[in-house]
């Protein structure tokens, strides 16, 4: 067996209720409790409409070839999300409308791919499965291989290991590991409601109470005239 070309079936996921607990949940808000740096680099963009929620599926694939998104695409779970690592590649595709509507039909949450898709036009329109690259290019891939499955991979310089939890809206994505996830959804559960009475405030009385902002300048010694 090559270390470089190497099919991992299944691994453990974390339980529907976990998972659930990050549904329509903003990932910005999400973000902000892990540190504001867990985001993908911001070049891997939605290209439909829909709130992605799932568990990671991971692939790695040499630049510009697909067998082993072919493969994965029988292996993967309803719920999962097939995580494409093709390296940033964007000179050919790695899937298009084929693929996509393949993949849900069998009860797969979405696509994130680092890397080039085709079809975007097509992709655009689809429904109820997000769908995350770069770029698109008519261009489309080889089928030469290696390639790994259920392995660690890198999507948008995070590491992404089988089994995180996936979260993406039109800001981006972000992968959450399941054993931080329920203090995690707590943490962000309390930011939500906290925006949601500073909006109430807003839209009532027209204030923003923020006096850190007034704590701050002076912190600074920032002169006002």
């Amino acid at each position: 067996m090559s270390i470089n070309c190497r099919i991992i079936k299944d691994f453990v996921r974390p339980s529907v209720s976990l998972v659930e607990k990050f549904k329509d949940m903003p990932i910005a808000n999400i973000d902000d409790n892990m540190g504001r740096i867990a985001a993908t680099r911001s070049n891997i963009k939605r290209v439909n409409k829909g709130h992605l929620l799932g568990i990671a599926f991971t692939v790695k694939v040499p630049q510009g070839d697909n067998l082993m998104f072919h493969a994965a695409m029988d292996l993967a779970k309803p719920g999962d999300v097939i995580v494409i690592d093709a390296g940033g590649f964007t000179d050919r595709a790695i899937f298009g409308e084929l693929m996509s509507t393949y993949c849900k039909s069998r009860g797969i949450k979405g696509l994130v791919c680092d890397g080039a898709i085709r079809d975007r036009d097509e992709l655009a329109e689809m429904e109820n499965f997000p769908i995350y690259a770069i770029s698109a290019t008519p261009n489309g891939p080889y089928k030469n291989g290696p390639g790994e499955i259920n392995v660690p991979v890198v999507i948008g310089d995070k590491i992404v290991h089988p089994g995180d939890i996936v979260v993406g809206d039109g800001d981006g994505v972000l992968f959450i590991k399941p054993d931080i996830a329920e203090k995690l959804a707590m943490e962000t559960e309390s930011v939500e409601r906290k925006e949601a009475d500073i909006k109430k405030h807003i839209l009532e009385d027209g204030t923003y109470i923020r006096p850190w902002v007034t704590d701050l300048l002076k912190k600074i010694n920032c002169e006002i005239i």
